[in-house]
């Protein structure tokens, strides 16, 4: 999962780059307007590019992992709600 997440991002990242470039090196020459609509599109893709590559997937543990300390993890699992205090 890790690495298609990993190649949609640089691909999103290489197209970007693309289409800043051509905007400036190509497409201004015959269309500043639609030079500048190209990178408000190149503008909004790194963000959405991190999203895709950072999003959690469904088979993805991250926070709630446990520590290993276990006085740690008993603490966290009553704040969760996961286990009643004092048990």
């Amino acid at each position: 999962m890790y690495a298609r997440r990993r190649r949609v991002y640089f691909w999103m990242m290489g197209v970007c780059l693309v289409l800043f470039v051509g905007a400036w090196a190509v497409v201004r020459l015959f269309s500043v307007p639609a030079a500048i609509a190209m990178c408000v599109v190149a503008m909004v893709i790194p963000p959405v590019a991190a999203m895709i590559a950072n999003r959690r997937g469904p088979e993805d543990r991250w926070w709630d992992d446990p520590s290993g300390d276990k006085q740690s993890d008993e603490w966290w699992d009553e704040l969760d709600g996961k286990k009643p205090p004092g048990k």
